[in-house]
């Protein structure tokens, strides 16, 4: 029986066609999960990467919160024009802490992956209070609101405790210190040193100019964080993979 012909039994039997489409997707998908349980790590460490601080953490519950992934993704492609416009492609390694991620593909403003650093302290803050005022063309609702929104810092431990449960490494010592590390952080005038020594490559200042601590506070030194853990002056990828 030619073996076309034995393909033709399964096409005539609905039961038969059930039972052997299972079997192959199973076999499928044994073949591509069962490596996994063997794997220390599906992904490849990279220098630098770190937990987020907790001004950071909780600037990226506001980013969350206001909905800025709707239009930002954080996830620059291993295309050239991606690359020469945003900078070096993302890796996994960079979201390896996110809970959840920010990767995307929906841009109606730009990919935010490589934002930090590339603009002041004082470009983010008239950028968020009046983003016309710096883009002219943008759609982007004002968020000056977060000036006078003070950031609620009382769950902070907490919050950093329940990271630590689903894999963020944050150790006893920076729970403890999590208060004083937020509060120093948007402090250019505090004992900040071991705040960087917890947290090295932290953003540190007074990020809206005024004396409280508020939510404008945490999101620019989020946003300032993001895409500058990493130093691609010295990155290579791990050819072994």
């Amino acid at each position: 029986m030619a073996l076309i012909d034995r393909h033709a039994i399964l096409e005539r039997s609905p039961t038969l066609l059930l039972v052997f489409s299972l079997l192959v997707v199973t076999i499928g998908g044994i073949v591509e999960i069962a490596p996994l349980f063997w794997l220390e790590n599906t992904i490849e460490k990279v220098s630098g990467v770190r937990p987020y601080s907790p001004l950071e953490l909780k600037g990226r519950n506001i980013y969350i919160r206001e909905g800025c992934y709707t239009c930002h993704s954080q996830m620059i492609r291993p295309m050239r024009d991606e690359v020469e416009r945003y900078g070096h492609y993302s890796l996994a390694a960079e979201s390896m802490y996110d809970h959840p991620f920010q990767w995307g593909s929906k841009r109606t403003g730009p990919d935010l992956a490589r934002v930090g650093g590339r603009y002041s302290d004082e470009w983010q803050l008239d950028h968020l209070i009046d983003p016309q005022s710096v883009v002219p063309e943008s759609i982007m609702p004002k968020y000056g609101f977060l000036l006078n929104a003070a950031l609620d810092t009382s769950d902070i431990a907490a919050e950093m405790r329940t990271h630590r449960f689903v894999g963020v490494p944050y150790t006893d010592e920076q729970i403890a210190a999590a208060y004083a590390d937020l509060t120093a952080q948007a402090d250019p005038d505090a004992d900040w040193e071991e705040t960087l020594e917890r947290y090295p490559g932290a953003a540190i200042g007074n990020f809206d100019g005024q004396d409280q601590l508020t939510e404008m506070d945490a999101l620019i030194a989020y946003l300032q964080v993001l895409g500058t853990m990493v130093d691609f002056s010295t990155f290579t990828p791990d050819a072994s993979r």
